[in-house]
This record gives C-alpha cells, structure tokens and sequence, in this order.
C-alpha cells in the first residue's frame, strides 16, 4: 500500500511578501534604486495608538454651542517684530513650484488664504500665484538656493531654514528632468530637462554656531520682521531642537517619517528618521528644559491626517500643526474618479506615488500645461478650506469634550495609550493602567 502527503496550502513569507519580490526582480532588471514621491507606508505606531480620557465628573466639559473654544495661535513671539497671527492652529508645509504645478500652489494659497492659516513655498522659489493667492506666506530658504533671492525674503511673512525633512533625514531633493519645464528652469537656473539633485546640506554653514550667524543675516536682511523657523527631521528630535533654539530660532518644525516628499529614494523614506510619534515629546522636553516652551513654538508634522491627529499633537506640547499630503488629497490628488487614468499608469487610486514622473492626471505633481489645465485652482482651493474648517472643528470638539477653552490647554493628562509602543512614545499611561513605560525605570 502507498501513502501520499496531503498537498498544503501555499504560505506566503511574512519577510518576503508580494511587495518584497517585486521589488527585488525590479532592482535586479534594472540596476537602480526605486525613487517615489510621498511619505512612509510601513505601519509605524501613530496617533491613532492614543485616545483622550474626555471629562465625566473629575473633569466638567464644555458645552458645544454656547461656551467658546479658541483655535488662535501666534508664531514668532521671540524675537520677530512682526509675529504671524494665525485662526487656526494647521499650517500647509512647504511644496514646490517644479514638484507642483502653478495651479496647485495657487490653491493651496487660497485655501490657506480662506481659512486664515498660512502656506509655505517650497524649493525652487516664490510664485507670483502663491504670494497673490496666499495671505500669509513662508518661504523656505533650503540647501539649494534655487529660486532665492532678498527681495522675496522681504516679500515673505516668515522664512523657514530647511535643515532636515522627515521623509529623508540626510538627504537632498530632487526634480527629475522631464518636470523641468522652461519656466522651472528660468526660476531655478538650470538646464531644461536635466535631472537635478539638491545638496543634503547648506553650503554656507555646518554646524549650529554656522547656523547661528545665517539666522543674523536673514533677520538683518528683512529688519528682523519676520519670524525665522527651522525645520527638521525627525532623526535626534531632543538635540536638534535644543541646538535650534540656540541658534535663535523663533519657531521650530519637527518632521516624523510619515512625512511626504516630491521625490527620493525608497530606502529614505521606508528606514530612516523616526514616526512623527516619537518625536514629539522629546521635542517639548527640550523646549522645556531651555525654559523656552511656547516661547518658541513648536510645529509637528509628518502624517497628520484629519482633527484628532491635530489634537494629540497639541496635547503633547505642539503649538500648531503643519499638512502636505493630506492637503493634496483635499485638492484633488489620487481621486477614484480618475482611477481609469491611474489604472493606464500601472497604480490607482490611493496608491499612486510616482510625483516625479510628471505624469499626474490630477494636475497637482506635473508640469505639463494641459495637465495642469484640469485642476480648478479656485474650486480647489474651496475643497482645501472646507478640510481645514473639519478638521479645526474636530480639534474644537475634543477640546471643549476634555473640558478646555483653548486648544493649546490640551495636556498630556487628557490621553492614554493603546498600546506599550505608544505609550513609551507619548510619554502618557497604558490604557487602564498609570504605567508610563521607561518612566521611573519601570
């Protein structure tokens, strides 16, 4: 008599998953890395590992309709002349012009606009769309340089020094040559359809002193109006933002890894820097232990996506939050109503990420004129505000539900966490527990 094994069923490798093989037979046809826009898609702990407690008896809520819950926020109280008021606590981060089609930064400007928040420009320079359509104006002073000059710095409402983005802590950007149009080009002075590279460091300072005298010179130059912001990744956030806060920085940005970027290598944006979670206490430790929280204020992005991710940050410590890849899909990016179109580029709809081709039919990541046609700035820029109004509304909400008047008198003590990860992260208890790991050396 033979015996025969029962056939088993096929059993996928958790180590090398669909993804996995495909990207190893594509980096052996082809003997480059992969380069994509967007941010981290790995699951990493997050905001949605906390909760708030909300108020019951030990704390009174806030009635929704008739007790006031303020949004304001003021940036650049330190030393700027000229603080940026704000109504809202959500900003819009920094985005090309050359990753970003004029009319797409032309609409974030006048959602921005509409909804009394600010914007900021990017690399490669200030548009005469954005600074028309943007009340309030940041401009970013990166390593590049590209498209920088005085006037527009007097022109800006604040200037941020990019130091560190959180989808590529140690690395530059880049513009594939096929977005490089005329005028990208003229704006930026390079050549036309040229791959270009920025440097992943500024080439006039190397080190928190260098920065220090760079802050001088930005502040000479607009007669220390403008607050100055810096930005980085979230790689050191502790060391970082105290030797930020040294050079003089009136506003601070930490960037986590789920942050987006127009282009750059999946291996940055997949294993470097740390989840926008873990790098908000450490942040607000060393503003606090400078004595100089809320004094220099501290913005957190990286994955924010709707009110109670805003709400967590603010109760960490933040004074604002900053948007990127939420505020493109506001406007119309990776929209189901274009999935035939994402389908002929080989993706679809939510997962589209290759910003750098510039072949994007949403008209948003492209420098093609009649691509760019299809994006209604106006219209846009309406979607856009409607999402801030949400999503200050759903701040407002957990707020008064946690019984406060302001949004920045959300405190550590109104959250808990879902998971050990989270907790040691947030640096507040374990769900149903007072234990706050690596506290107390427990």
């Amino acid at each position: 008599m033979s015996y025969h094994n029962p056939p088993t069923t096929p059993r996928m490798s958790a180590t090398f998953d669909d993804y996995t093989l495909s990207e190893i037979r594509r980096a052996a046809l082809t003997g480059i890395y992969d380069i994509r826009g967007g941010g981290a898609k790995r699951k990493v702990p997050n905001f949605d590992d906390l909760l708030f407690l909300g108020a019951s008896i030990s704390r009174y809520p806030l009635e929704g309709y008739r007790e006031r819950c303020s949004t304001s926020v003021t940036l650049g109280t330190r030393f700027a002349k000229k603080p940026i008021e704000l109504k809202i606590p959500i900003t819009i981060a920094g985005m090309s012009f050359g990753s970003l089609s004029a009319n797409a930064k032309e609409a974030l400007g006048r959602g921005a606009t509409l909804s009394g928040t600010s914007t900021t420009t990017g690399d490669g320079g200030m548009t005469p769309e954005e600074r028309g359509h943007s009340e309030t104006l940041v401009y970013q002073l990166l390593p590049s340089r590209y498209g920088m000059n005085p006037d527009d710095l007097r022109r800006a409402d604040a200037i941020e020094v990019v130091v560190g983005q959180g989808a590529k802590p140690g690395g530059g950007g880049m513009l594939l040559g096929q977005k490089i149009s005329d005028r990208v080009a003229e704006m930026r002075s390079l050549p036309k359809g040229i791959d270009q590279r920025s440097s992943c460091r500024h080439p006039d300072w190397t080190g928190p002193d260098d920065l220090e005298v760079k802050i001088l010179e930005l502040r000479e130059i607009t007669d220390w109006e403008k607050p100055i912001y810096v930005k980085v990744a979230g790689a050191r956030p502790y060391y970082d933002v105290a030797l930020a806060v040294k050079a003089g920085a009136d506003v601070v940005v930490i960037d986590g890894m789920q942050g987006g970027t127009a282009a750059t290598q999946e291996v940055f944006i997949e294993h470097i820097g740390q989840p926008t979670l873990a790098c908000v206490r450490p942040a607000v430790q060393a503003l606090q232990d400078l004595g100089m929280h809320r004094k220099v204020q501290l913005i957190v992005s990286g994955g924010i996506r709707n009110g109670a991710d805003a709400a967590k940050a603010l109760a960490l410590g933040a004074d604002a939050v900053s948007i990127g890849t939420a505020a493109l899909v506001a406007i119309g990016d990776n929209d189901p109503d274009l999935e035939a179109e994402y389908r002929k580029l080989h993706t679809t709809a939510g997962a589209y990420d290759d910003w750098h081709e510039g072949r994007d039919p949403a008209g948003i990541t492209t420098q093609d004129p009649e691509l760019s046609k299809r994006l209604d700035p106006i219209r846009a820029g309406r979607r856009l505000a409607n999402y801030l109004k949400v999503m200050a509304l759903e701040i407002q909400t957990i707020a008064r539900a946690a019984g406060h008047n302001h949004v920045h008198n959300l405190e550590p003590e109104d959250l808990c966490a879902l998971t050990i990860e989270a907790a040691a992260m947030a640096r507040v208890p374990l769900a149903g527990t007072n234990w706050i790991p690596g506290q107390n050396n427990l």
